[in-house]
């Protein structure tokens, strides 16, 4: 069996795909063309993509959407009523209000932040299965899939590579990392995935996880941030006051058997306390997670203690 790499820079980040089959190459050229397309088609910030033109019919009509994207928005849309969630597809015009991560960054004033939270109303969002249809009810509503999408492409691309003979492939997508398959060249079955250490400089890990066809994901506040006179914001937003989200989480990691579940329960969790995620995620079937507070304590769930390595212990 045959092996092979490709790195790539697209959605913001960089993308790492290696994967074990005959003919490795071919498959790996065919994920990038997939992944150059769901970007060009899902993408918030680019006027021309899919889900800007329906962004645009806000308050207008219905518009019909690819059947990938319109289940994506399906999905979020159902994650976003979830009472106490702090995930929210469309929250896109106070990401827009704020900017975080972009180089045109700025605290936005009280009134832009009250006229944006009239706009972010996921029960405002009108899906049609019958027709394919998304209607966003509101003029100036903006959907923004980047909290679930990176997970959504991950498992669609290990799908591929699963139905075209793959043995074994690993899918790091700008941390949002999945796993199929063995390793190459270790004894072992499973794969060793670091967790990032907050407080340092990436590539030093505060922990690292054993895997096996499983998903990490992490959401942290420390990677994108604002500072306004002598203050840091950081880009998870709370949606009932359009500011950051107060929290003691540094990071929240998740590990699934599918990315996309880990995408939503990293989000979904990230308004509560460390104790709360911890006991919450304790209760949840195949859901495992480690959170790392402000204060740098570690904090994981029953089933990843043996399979768990902190850094220095």
């Amino acid at each position: 069996m045959q092996t092979g790499t490709r790195t790539l820079h697209l959605m913001g980040t960089v993308i790492t795909i290696w994967v074990a089959h005959p003919q490795p190459a071919s498959l790996l050229a065919d994920a990038e063309r997939r992944l150059i397309d769901y970007e060009q088609r899902f993408s918030a910030n680019d006027e021309q993509s899919q889900l800007s033109r329906l962004n645009q019919q806000a308050g207008l009509k219905p518009m019909t959407v690819d059947a990938d994207l319109f289940e994506l928005i399906q999905i979020g849309t159902a994650q976003s009523l979830v009472p106490g969630t702090a995930l929210n597809i469309a929250i896109g015009p106070l990401i827009k209000a704020w900017r975080i991560g972009f180089d045109d960054a700025h605290y936005p004033t009280p009134a832009k932040l009250k006229t944006v939270l009239k706009l972010i109303d996921p029960h405002e969002i009108s899906l049609d299965a019958s027709k394919q249809t998304v209607l966003l009810k509101k003029v100036g509503m903006q959907l923004d899939l980047g909290a679930l999408a990176k997970g959504y492409f991950a498992d669609k691309i290990i799908a591929l590579f699963k139905a075209q003979g793959a043995t074994a492939a690993f899918i790091n997508l700008g941390g949002n990392v999945l796993t199929y398959g063995k390793p190459p060249q270790r004894a072992v079955d499973y794969w060793r995935v670091g967790i990032q250490n907050p407080f340092l400089a990436r590539g030093n890990d505060a922990a690292a996880v054993q895997i096996k066809d499983k998903s990490v994901v992490t959401s942290g506040i420390y990677e994108r941030q604002l500072t306004w006179h002598g203050q840091t914001y950081h880009h998870i937003f709370d949606d009932q006051t359009g500011y950051p989200i107060k929290t003691d989480l540094e990071s929240l990691t998740i590990v699934s058997a599918q990315s996309l579940a880990g995408e939503i329960w990293t989000t979904r969790l990230f308004n509560q306390t460390p104790r709360a995620i911890i006991t919450q995620l304790n209760q949840v079937p195949g859901i495992e997670g480690l959170v790392i507070t402000k204060q740098g304590e570690l904090a994981y769930t029953t089933q990843l203690a043996d399979r768990i390595k902190i850094a220095g212990q």
